[in-house]
């Protein structure tokens, strides 16, 4: 089955076989080795100098470390989606203050609200969600950083789960605190590790605060990793040896800009191919790279479209939660070939 989904992805069978490799002590040399390479590589793909560390967890794990670890007094959620959501729903079962600014679906954060809102001074702490994978809105990180560099006391997480690996996303000249992503999206990995960078700025906030939680507590996280390019808890040692090897691949063989590349000529196949059968549910000028979502105008019955699609090979995706038949999405991420997606673009037209 080829997985046309927003995650997992299909996996280079090289990266399968990485997992194969004996186990080894989360205490030894040879973990801090492999991490301390993961690290380099992360580093030029996040475009940072910042430290880069692994969650044995999903990407939400690591949304959940940097808004506990890194909120003193009050944060703000900026959301346009359902994953820019989770991190309201993040803040609240945290115990933590926060206002939520809501944007409709399939259109990107307002400017003149985003602005408007840490005018007020009131937050330390703010959340953007980079790639809305429910809706297929990438929002404007460079435009959203032009303002929010006029507050640099205000902590900055930035989700870029579905993004992360296919889109360039400069951290250090973005300013982002903490930047979050997770392997089994564009980076082309199994599931079982989510990413993320952290800025001096983030080590200095968090250690001003004192409840931080015990497993997804960021300082005790990043104070393992500094002094032994290591983790308080073991670590998933099977995905850590694929990611260790799609980095390789990404960084020494396809090339970074050549990874970018390849995505944006996916992503232009699929809109060319959308403006000729159906119409866009993000709006223009803020469509993502790695996923494209459509809306039904043809009224069909997308459970049997998913029917109809599993008995030829594919995993089909319908549109998130409410969207489930008003839209479907076509993921075009990690290793997806042009050839692969043309296939399966063809199985939809002939339905």
């Amino acid at each position: 089955m080829k997985l046309f989904i927003p995650g997992p992805v299909d996996v280079r069978q090289e990266v399968l076989d990485a997992m194969r490799q004996p186990q080894m002590s989360h205490r030894s040399k040879d973990i801090s080795l492999l991490q301390a390479r993961i690290e380099e590589n992360l580093q030029k793909l996040f475009f940072t100098k910042n430290t880069v560390l692994l969650s044995s967890s999903s990407g939400t794990g690591a949304m959940e470390m940097a808004l506990r670890s890194l909120t003193v007094k009050k944060a703000a959620v900026f959301s346009c989606g359902a994953f820019g959501d989770r991190f309201h729903e993040i803040a609240l079962y945290n115990g933590i203050d926060v206002d939520y600014y809501r944007f409709e679906d399939g259109k990107p954060i307002d400017m003149n609200v985003f602005e408007e809102a840490l005018k007020k001074g009131v937050y330390d702490t703010i959340t953007i969600t980079h790639n809305e994978t429910s809706t297929g809105v990438m929002n404007d990180l460079k435009a959203l950083s032009r303002i929010y560099k006029k507050y640099p006391e205000v902590m900055v997480i930035v989700d870029t789960v579905s993004s992360f690996g296919g889109v360039k996303i400069s951290v250090d000249d973005l300013q982002i605190d903490v930047c979050v992503a997770s392997t089994q999206k564009a980076l082309g990995v199994p599931p079982g590790l989510a990413v993320m960078s952290v800025s001096d700025k983030a080590v200095k906030r968090f250690n001003e605060i004192g409840y931080r939680g015990f497993y997804l507590d960021l300082k005790r996280v990043y104070e393992r990793h500094v002094k032994s390019h290591q983790y308080p808890s073991t670590p998933n040692t099977a995905v850590m040896h694929a990611l260790d090897c799609q980095l390789h691949y990404i960084v020494h063989v396809e090339g970074i800009e050549n990874r970018f590349k390849r995505h944006q000529a996916l992503a232009k196949y699929t809109r060319d191919w959308v403006k000729k059968h159906f119409d866009f549910f993000a709006e223009a000028g803020y469509r993502s790279d790695t996923i494209t979502s459509v809306k039904n105008t043809k009224g069909f019955d997308l459970d049997k479209v998913k029917q109809a699609l599993k008995e030829k090979g594919y995993v089909f995706s319908q549109g998130y939660g409410k969207h489930k038949q008003t839209a479907f999405r076509i993921p075009h991420m990690a290793d997806r070939t042009l050839d692969e997606l043309k296939a399966y673009l063809k199985e939809i037209e002939s339905l």
